[in-house]
């Protein structure tokens, strides 16, 4: 069973930086080079500069960006820009941010969690990952021996026990604050009471954990472990044994996925008739508006609020129309016999039927290009207007219960199939190795 731990923390000095929001930065692979050149201009102390520093000319083995990161994670301890917390904490987290016009607040809380490797234990992903992810951060990790962001992780807690105990803890205590560069606002309260940490350690004991963001991260973590171990220094409480964790309950008010989208090109000259044409009988079609920017919205709303299980939203570039398909029992049958080397959790899922069934089963697309993939409707329009797509597929977001159904198979879902947002930041709290 999963087992969590409060931690001495590492965290910035404030006296020292200023603001918080200077200094801490999206976790590294959702930082491209424009958003890292100005998190480097923001503050000389802002956590990019260890999460993902740049590389510079001239580059060797010797002296490199994780060397770098290092050598700034030294330097920032020694001269008391980071400070290490004096007891064992849980952090509180919360996120507020707005979404499609309406509020919300995601509320977890930061701990370490003992690893295990992934179908060995109680910890399940949904993804699947890259070696070159994992040997970035294996290098960093390495090298500077401390997580500097944190994995995402999901528990079941229907019947409210673990958060509320922390909430009630925090309630007359006064946050530290951030605002991450979308507008998110970002809280933190480190718990220190023992008999508090004790309570919530004890309820997670026994709860499974699915891994929502940072999978590569997660068997990072295992990857230097073994190192560790290897090495002959790994004692049983050695802290290479652990990860940073965010913990939020499956449900959790707050917990928002994103919808994925996908354009896809080289399908030829593909027409709403014959979209049609080939998705019958197995989705009941209807076209039904022209239009790019015309018609997503009204399609959008369609699809997301359907009654059926699937409802997928086309849009054929040529004649510029928008068609609606939703899912027949024929067309459930039909899935179930080409992916039948699936268990019926991925089976049932949106975007399972958008790639198997219809873009590789019924139009026939096996060796296409990599869809783009975007997740808001006003990056639908821009993507069509930038590239010659002749598909564009609207695919309502995967359910956290879906999600945790299919990671219980063993299974891993279709890629980029979940987006949570907002991302967690990197730099409010690290959690050293060693």
């Amino acid at each position: 069973m999963p087992e969590i731990q409060a931690f001495r923390g590492i965290r910035y000095n404030l006296g020292q930086v200023g603001s918080l929001s200077d200094v801490v930065a999206p976790p590294y692979d959702t930082i491209g080079s424009e958003l890292q050149e100005e998190l480097y201009k923001k503050h000389p102390c802002n956590i990019v500069r260890l999460e993902l520093n740049r590389p510079e000319p001239g580059d060797d083995e010797a002296n490199n960006s994780y060397i770098r990161a290092a050598k700034f994670f030294k330097s920032w301890l020694n001269q008391g820009v980071l400070v290490q917390e004096a007891v064992p904490s849980l952090y509180v987290y919360h996120q507020h941010f707005n979404l499609e016009g309406r509020d919300h607040i995601r509320r977890g809380f930061m701990a370490r969690m003992r690893l295990q490797r992934f179908g060995e234990g109680m910890v399940f992903p949904h993804e699947q990952t890259l070696r070159a992810p994992k040997i970035d951060r294996l290098m960093l990790t390495a090298v500077c021996k401390a997580n500097f962001s944190q994995i995402f992780a999901l528990y079941p807690d229907p019947a409210g026990e673990v958060q509320p105990i922390l909430e009630e803890t925090i309630s007359d205590k006064i946050p530290l604050e951030a605002t991450d560069h979308l507008g998110v606002i970002h809280r933190l309260w480190p718990v220190t009471d023992v008999g508090v940490i004790g309570r919530v350690c004890a309820l997670m004991g026994p709860k499974p954990v699915f891994i929502a963001d940072g999978h590569h991260r997660y068997e990072t973590a295992c990857d230097y472990r073994d190192q560790v171990y290897d090495s002959g220094a790994l004692r049983p409480d050695h802290p290479a044994n652990y990860v940073l964790t965010m913990l939020v309950a499956l449900e959790d008010p707050g917990l928002v996925i994103m919808p994925t989208h996908r354009l896809f090109r080289g399908l030829g000259a593909l027409n709403a008739l014959r979209l049609q044409e080939n998705l019958e009988p197995y989705f009941s079609v209807r076209h039904v508006l022209t239009g790019l920017e015309e018609g997503i919205r009204e399609v959008w709303e369609d699809i997301s609020t359907a009654s059926v299980p699937v409802a997928l939203g086309f849009f054929t570039r040529i004649d510029e129309t928008w068609t609606i398909a939703e899912l027949t029992e024929q067309g459930q049958a039909k899935m179930d016999e080409v992916a039948a080397d699936h268990h019926e959790p991925w089976r049932r899922l949106a975007v399972s039927v958008l790639h198997r069934l219809v873009i590789e089963h019924l139009l026939g697309g096996n060796n296409l290009p990599s869809p783009t993939f975007v997740h808001r409707l006003e990056e639908v329009v821009e993507g069509c207007r930038k590239g010659e797509y002749e598909l564009v597929a609207l695919v309502p977001p995967v359910g956290i219960a879906q999600v945790r159904d299919v990671s219980l198979t063993g299974e891993r879902l279709p890629p980029k199939t979940t987006y949570f947002y907002p991302k967690l930041l990197a730099g409010l709290v690290i959690n050293p190795l060693e």
